[in-house]
């Protein structure tokens, strides 16, 4: 769990049964990360924080977060699969805002255990899948100073040192780019009928912001290809590769001595 009472405001959820089914889990009302550690002698020290997508009504959560863990761990990357608060599940008395708040404790998290973990403090990224890359820009771009202060985790400093959207929606882009935002790792498909214009948009403004950003668009994939386990592309079967390939690039997969 992220908060050792449950979500400030709404600690009287926290005991609330989570519901689940063979890909996702909804009705998140203790928000949390499940934890795969790379095999020791693999471990760069490099960290990814998922955010499964799923419309902000569920979340997706073996595609697109234990699914992460498969692929990253044998190159060595830390997974942190995050389940945040749902605004459009039914009943829900949360807004995106609350799902913004568990991505920023999240980060916070990770980075003040990161000695527990075997994890790098300058080396943990953000990953959002789809309604996921939602939360990650808005993790990013929006102020969390009014955030409720729980305890000294929350001193810590919520910046990822980089930042991977997949196929990510709308919500969350902003205006413009800071000329400080962490580097990004964007990837899509242009046959994607609900998420091939932000990533797009979103290129445009890192690229007039100067930010570092690597940018992939397939030509054909549509929306929610996962990491690549479910589909007859080969470009798209193998696109977690580029994932690595940037990383290693920036240095993210040397482990500092």
């Amino acid at each position: 769990p992220l908060w050792p009472k449950g979500a400030p405001g709404f600690e009287s959820r926290r005991d609330i049964p989570e519901q689940a089914a063979e890909y996702w889990a909804k009705t998140i009302n203790n928000p949390s990360v499940t934890v795969y550690l790379p095999p020791k002698d693999k471990a760069t020290g490099a960290a990814l924080i998922v955010l499964p997508g799923g419309g902000h009504r569920l979340l997706v959560i073996h595609p697109e977060g234990t699914d992460v863990a498969k692929v990253m761990n044998p190159m060595g990357v830390a997974v942190f699969v995050l389940k945040y608060r749902l605004f459009r599940e039914e009943g829900s008395p949360y807004t995106i805002d609350h799902a913004r708040q568990d991505a920023t404790r999240a980060v916070r998290y990770v980075r003040s255990h990161a000695a527990e973990f075997g994890v790098d403090p300058a080396h943990i990224g953000l990953m959002g899948f789809s309604g996921g890359g939602e939360v990650v820009d808005l993790e990013v771009y929006q102020d969390a100073s009014k955030d409720p202060h729980v305890d000294a985790i929350d001193a810590v400093s919520a910046r990822p040192d980089f930042q991977v959207l997949i196929y990510p929606g709308p919500l969350g882009v902003p205006e413009t780019i800071p000329s400080d935002t962490p580097p990004a790792f964007i990837l899509a498909a242009d046959d994607d009928e609900c998420c091939s214009a932000p990533p797009v948009e979103l290129l445009t403004k890192f690229r007039a912001a100067k930010v570092p950003v690597e940018f992939h668009l397939f030509q054909t994939g549509g929306h929610a290809f996962n990491m690549g386990f479910r589909t007859d592309k080969a470009a798209i079967k193998v696109w977690p590769d580029r994932l690595r390939d940037w990383m290693s690039d920036n240095g993210w997969l040397a482990k500092r001595p």
